[in-house]
């Protein structure tokens, strides 16, 4: 194999590496799906978001089936709104429930839909009224600590 042909290999394992690296870029910002399919809108509102952030996923059993679209504040209520983009082929009942979730211990956040039993469906612009706040884990790692702490003092007092 002549100079030429060694050069050529080399242009192709770095073009395939430029190509590797930008789909990493993409799948690290959450934009690897392009979809251009039909969707519907949907709104949740939620005493904590968390680390949620725009374009995470919408999943139900696992599965992806929209994005958040916004997060935004309500003025009235102090709750954050969240603005969902779901995929038209699936529909979910009126009493489904949305949960803020986390993949793995410190993973992404994104929005976990339980269907309901309801026999009516969301429909566009509806509200999903049942919804779960993140946990935070400095909230629970306080909580704990602070349990701790009482349960300390309570047994040097009923020691005296």
């Amino acid at each position: 194999m002549g100079k030429k042909g060694i050069e050529t290999l080399v242009g192709l394992f770095v073009l395939l590496g430029i190509l590797g690296l930008a789909f990493l870029a993409l799948k690290a910002a959450n934009l690897t799906s392009f979809g251009g399919g039909a969707t519907y809108a949907l709104t949740a509102k939620f005493d904590n978001i968390g680390g949620l952030k725009p374009r995470a996923a919408v999943r139900s059993a696992g599965v992806t089936v929209g994005r958040v679209a916004s997060i935004t504040l309500d003025a009235k209520t102090y709750q954050g709104v969240v603005r969902l983009e779901l995929d038209k082929s699936v529909q979910f009942p009126k009493d489904s429930q949305a949960r803020i979730l986390t993949a793995g211990l410190l993973g992404d956040q994104y929005i976990g839909l339980e269907p309901g039993a309801d026999e009516n469906n969301l429909a566009a612009g509806d509200t999903i009224t049942q919804t779960q706040s993140a946990v935070v884990l400095e909230s629970l790692i306080s909580q704990f600590l602070f349990n701790k702490a009482a349960d300390a003092g309570a047994e040097t007092g009923a020691k005296k």
